[in-house]
């Protein structure tokens, strides 16, 4: 850590810099040879090949869900509950923590629309098809066509995002509804991690989308790897997403940055920025990991098996 960073950490949290040393134990450590941002090589084909169909997405629009706003879901703004008391759940980690003193904080979040389900194979695939980006992990587009897609970087998520908003922004297959929204200023992006777990966890500061303790029959987790998306049906879940929790870890447009949580630190500063936030937990997590403050953190070149990512709709320039 730079000393600047050092020296925000300190100001913001009050504890030692050792403290933040528990994103090497608690998070998913990534910071590994060969995972360095900006090494995108690998095998550019536009002939990769898509399915014909998808049950419950169509072919017909980039693979997204068949329904009226292919698969964007209204998350109402207001304020939410964010960060973990470790007194209301025990499997809290040091890093969820809002302060030395207060646990928890109040974040208000604008009205914004998340993806039903994680960005899936296929739709990737769309994606590399259309723009011919390099495959650096071939085995991103191996699962079946259903499952989420894995083996992508954070500037993969990046790039797919903006792709798709250029693509829903001109395309013939875009819906009334959804092209009235992309009308208005409305644009595809990662989540804020603010984002991210006010849509899992909605108000009620819940430790799992669908209650304080794990299920199942809920989630993909302690699974030795990914399922199709929307498989396991959640009606406790706040609002009707799929595997908020498990099946890959999801990017998000924030960085890393000790609570208090700050959006402004989700736009300024970025290029001194190391790590960025992923939520969720994987099918190869436990419990503990798929909670729905839980934090996890990589360089944005990191591409593994268990990371993948699902978009939002905004009203903001951050894309």
């Amino acid at each position: 850590m730079s000393e600047p960073e050092q020296a925000r950490a300190g100001r913001r949290w009050g504890v030692p810099v050792a403290e933040v040393a528990l994103i090497a134990a608690v998070w998913i450590s990534l910071r590994l040879a060969g995972s360095a941002p900006g090494l995108d090589v690998g095998t550019t084909d536009r002939t990769v090949p898509l399915p014909p169909e998808v049950p419950g997405f169509s072919a017909d629009a980039w693979y997204l869900p068949d329904d009226h706003l292919l698969g964007f879901v209204e998350i109402p703004g207001g304020a939410f509950t964010m960060g973990s008391d470790p007194a209301l759940d025990r499997l809290a980690y040091d890093i969820e923590r809002w302060s030395p003193r207060v646990a928890q904080g109040s974040v208000d979040v604008p009205t914004f629309y998340m993806g039903r389900y994680e960005v899936t194979v296929a739709q990737y695939a769309a994606f590399v098809r259309a723009t011919g980006r390099a495959v650096v992990e071939p085995s991103a587009l191996a699962p079946p066509p259903d499952h989420p897609v894995s083996n992508v970087s954070w500037t993969d998520a990046l790039a797919y995002a903006r792709w798709l908003d250029d693509e829903l922004a001109r395309g013939e297959a875009t819906p009334p509804g959804l092209r009235a929204l992309l009308d208005e200023g409305w644009r595809v992006a990662l989540p804020t991690e603010a984002q991210w777990e006010k849509a899992a966890r909605g108000d009620d500061g819940r430790v799992y989308p669908w209650g304080d303790e794990p299920r199942q029959d809920r989630a993909v987790f302690g699974a030795r790897g990914t399922a199709p998306v929307g498989t396991l049906e959640c009606p406790e879940c706040p609002y009707g997403l799929s595997d908020m929790s498990g099946n890959v870890w999801e990017w998000t447009r924030s960085p890393y940055q000790p609570y208090p949580y700050d959006e402004s630190d989700d736009r300024e500063g970025l290029d001194a920025e190391a790590l960025w936030i992923m939520r969720g937990g994987a099918f190869n997590d436990g419990p503990q990991n798929i909670r729905a403050a839980s934090r996890g953190g990589a360089d944005p070149g990191a591409r593994r098996p268990f990371i993948g990512f699902r978009v939002a709709l905004v009203r903001s320039a951050a894309r």
